[in-house]
C-alpha cells in the first residue's frame, strides 16, 4: 500500500515560539512538528537563532528552521490568524475557555481545513507565556497531567499538541500493515485436519481427547485471522513432522525384524 498524503491543509497551522531562549529547544520543536506534518514555525524574538546546535536538534527537520519566520512581537505572528490557543499550564484568571488538546483539536483542523489561519502559541521554557501575550490569544489550552509534579519541556508540549491534531486528520497507519491475503474458512479447515493427521501420525493423542482437543484448534485458528502465507509455514512444518514420524516408525519396524 502506498503511503497516505499529509492533507494540505496543516499548512494552515502555525507553531509560534514566543522569546524561546535555548537554540536545542527550538531544534527539537521543529522536529516534534515535522513528526506530525506541520510545517510553519514562527520565531517571537528569539534568544539565539540561527543555530548550530537547533539544527543538531532538529534532525531531519532542519528545513523548518531554514524556513522559519522570525518576528519582534507575536501580534505580528498572529497577525492573519483567526484562531490562536495558548498553551499554559499556569491557572490564569481569564475568562477565555480553557481546554485539553484532545477537546480543541477537532475545531482547529476544521478551521484549518476551511482555510482559516490557526496557531498554536508556546511561551519562554522557564517563565512561559506572559498575561499580554496570552491576552492575545482567544483559545487556553493546557495538557493535562500529575497535578504533583507537571514538567513538560517546550518540545515535549509541542510534540503533545500537534499529536492530538495529527491524529484527528484522518490519515491512516495501513501502509504499515505487512502484505497479505486472509485466509479462507476452507483453507483453515484444510490446515487444521492436516493438523489433526499430524497429531495422529506422532503419537500425540494416546490418553487425550482427540476430539475435543481439535475442536478447540479449529476454533482458536479461526479466530486468530491467519494469512494464506501463515497457512503455508503450519502445512510445511506439518508435514515436515509426519515424515520424521513415518522414519522413526520405520526404524522401530526394522530393530524389531531384526
Amino acid at each position: 500500500m502506498n503511503k497516505p498524503q499529509v492533507p494540505d491543509f496543516l499548512k494552515n497551522i502555525r507553531v509560534v515560539l514566543a522569546r524561546p531562549n535555548h537554540p536545542g529547544n527550538i531544534g527539537s520543536a521543529a522536529r516534534a512538528m515535522k513528526t506530525m506534518g506541520l510545517t510553519r514555525l514562527y520565531l517571537v524574538a528569539p534568544k539565539v537563532f540561527p543555530s548550530d546546535e537547533a539544527d543538531t536538534l532538529a534532525s531531519g527537520a532542519v528545513d523548518l528552521l531554514q524556513t522559519a519566520t522570525v518576528v519582534p512581537t507575536l501580534a505580528e505572528a498572529l497577525a492573519d490568524v483567526t484562531v490562536a490557543c495558548a498553551l499554559t499550564s499556569r491557572r490564569r484568571e481569564l475568562s477565555t475557555p480553557l481546554s485539553t488538546p484532545r477537546e480543541t483539536a477537532p475545531e482547529l483542523i476544521a478551521r484549518a481545513r476551511d482555510g482559516e489561519q490557526v496557531a498554536l502559541v508556546f511561551g519562554n521554557e522557564t517563565f512561559g507565556l506572559s498575561i499580554e501575550e496570552v491576552e492575545q490569544c482567544n483559545r487556553l489550552v493546557t495538557v493535562p497531567g500529575n497535578p504533583d509534579y507537571f514538567s513538560l519541556n517546550l518540545a515535549m508540549a509541542v510534540q503533545v499538541m500537534t499529536y492530538e491534531l495529527f491524529s484527528h486528520t484522518g490519515v491512516s497507519v495501513d501502509y504499515l500493515k505487512p502484505d497479505g491475503v486472509s485466509a479462507t474458512q476452507g483453507e483453515v479447515d484444510g490446515m487444521v485436519d492436516h493438523l489433526n493427521a499430524t497429531l495422529e501420525d506422532i503419537g500425540y493423542y494416546r490418553r487425550r481427547n482427540s476430539e475435543r482437543m481439535i475442536r478447540r484448534l479449529r476454533t482458536m485458528f479461526h479466530r486468530a485471522g491467519l494469512l494464506r502465507e501463515e497457512i503455508d509455514i503450519l502445512r510445511g512444518f506439518y508435514k515436515q513432522a509426519q515424515r520424521l514420524a513415518g522414519k522413526a516408525q520405520g526404524a522401530d519396524s526394522d530393530d524389531s525384524a531384526s
